[in-house]
């Protein structure tokens, strides 16, 4: 599907759920002498785990060590556009082979601009699995290219598991909430009350100078 041109509106284991991207790995693991190592690089051993930071609601749930390795070495994020079938059947594939995916959708000219920076002329689905990209949706092509990157072929997902919620391709900064306006609006209204303040005693002890009598000799 092609995107009309727009006008600006609006390994072993963890993954985040929706609301949160993950923005760190670490893995842990126990060697035989029971001792817990730590580190950023995957072990050797499938009894590893790796945990995903991310955002304030950030919930962690713990995947099969292969799903977890595929997701490090090849991420994978569908671009999306609302009322499109090809969108739709796209998602449905990730779902149904249970790949952890993050999804952004393009309604605003800002995102188009990120769309075609991913590598999209205008066309939607686009689906990115590592450095693959893939334009408009097609079964085999998209089948051929998660199990390149070792996506398995049936869903390993633990069944807490929650896909995240669609993004825009290129969010809005969020404004400062009513309660950070009304504080910098009382801080603005001390300030200014101090400096008026200031000012009149400047005035009164230069008033004072002025009107005291002169000295005769």
């Amino acid at each position: 599907m092609k995107v009309a041109k727009m006008v600006p509106a609006a390994v072993g284991v963890v993954l985040l759920l929706a609301g949160a991207g993950a923005s760190a790995q670490i893995y842990k693991w126990v060697d035989a002498k029971g001792v817990t190592h730590y580190s950023d690089t995957p072990p050797a051993s499938k009894q590893a785990e790796v945990k995903a930071y991310g955002g304030k609601a950030a919930t962690l749930v713990p995947l099969p060590y292969e799903l977890a390795r595929a997701v490090r070495a090849a991420p994978v994020t569908l671009y999306t556009i609302a009322k499109c079938k090809a969108c739709d059947d796209g998602r449905a594939l990730l779902k149904a082979r249970g790949v952890p995916f993050s999804e952004k959708t393009v309604t605003t000219a800002a995102d188009q601009e990120k769309l075609k920076e991913a590598g999209s002329d205008g066309q939607l689905p686009l689906l990115l699995v590592g450095r693959s990209k893939l334009l408009g949706f097609q079964l085999e092509a998209w089948n051929s290219a998660l199990t390149n990157a070792s996506y398995p072929a049936t869903s390993m997902l633990p069944s807490r598991y929650r896909y995240a919620e669609a993004v825009a391709a290129a969010p809005v900064a969020a404004g400062p909430s009513p309660e950070e306006l009304a504080r910098e609006a009382a801080r603005a209204a001390q300030s200014e009350a101090a400096a008026t303040a200031a000012r009149d005693a400047e005035a009164r002890e230069k008033k004072k100078t002025n009107t005291a009598p002169a000295f005769q000799f």
